[in-house]
């Protein structure tokens, strides 16, 4: 069993804290890190996460591509986001890709690399403290606690974060319903596509618009993505899409 770990967080996270501002006056502001101290706090974190699962040092370390397939979709996808990666980001991957298994795959993100990747071959363990990864059936491990995710619970939270979309993300939902008030409505009219596409009508919008946050929402799985053309295969909804409450999962993907 392997530790499938989303290394963005933590690399970011360590390398913004070695960032230190030497203002030289007269306008002048310089930004610079120490290397060795962005690498000795990833190295930390991951001992963390490594003391939470004594029994599995096996791991391997997920980042996100600089491109990205989801602006594809919608070229505002994350476009809020244009500040620059911190001092040393891409020196620390370099520099891990010596002593660990890294996964980068082009035009994807972390998390969906780690969805195929904990898809194609099960039993593992992804550790992400993204709600993203509660799409991904399995065993995941949030920084906090660990949970299991059925293939039925996994499925109902993508379309979760189709109605309530991610403005961290930069794709909008259904405007003024965020994730609780989703659940209400999938409890109402249970979990289908026709309910989705009825609350995004409600509020003016379109089928397409639904279809569109869906692809943008969907973490992929090792039968979302083309191994052969090395590329996503987009999720499609069929009308009758329903998710069975713990019994099975109709029509899933096209």
């Amino acid at each position: 069993m392997k530790l499938l770990i989303d290394c963005d967080y933590i690399v970011y996270k360590c390398c913004a804290a070695a960032e230190t501002e030497l203002d030289f006056g007269d306008d002048v502001i310089v930004v610079t890190s120490q290397f060795s101290e962005a690498m000795k706090c990833v190295e930390k974190e991951l001992d963390k996460i490594r003391n939470e699962f004594p029994f599995h040092k096996d791991i391997i370390l997920f980042f996100t591509s600089p491109n990205n397939f989801r602006k594809k979709i919608l070229p505002e996808y994350k476009g809020h986001r244009n500040r620059k990666k911190p001092c040393g980001f891409k020196r620390v991957i370099n520099a891990l890709k010596k002593n660990y298994k890294v996964i980068i795959k082009d035009s994807l993100e972390a998390d969906d690399s780690l969805g195929i990747y904990a898809t194609k071959y099960t039993g593992n363990i992804i550790v992400s403290p993204d709600k993203d990864m509660r799409q991904i059936a399995g065993k995941l491990y949030d920084f906090n606690e660990t949970v299991d995710i059925t293939p039925e619970e996994g499925a109902k939270w993508h379309l979760i974060q189709t109605m309530a979309g991610d403005n961290t993300d930069g794709y909008s939902g259904v405007p003024g319903i965020g994730i609780k008030r989703a659940e209400k409505i999938f409890q109402e009219k249970g979990y289908t596509w026709k309910a989705v596409v009825e609350t995004f009508e409600e509020k003016g919008m379109t089928e397409e618009d639904a279809l569109t946050n869906a692809r943008l929402a969907r973490i992929l799985t090792f039968d979302d993505y083309d191994s052969e053309k090395q590329e996503p295969i987009l999720w499609t909804a069929t009308s009758n899409y329903k998710v069975d409450d713990g019994a099975r999962l109709e029509a899933a993907t096209a």
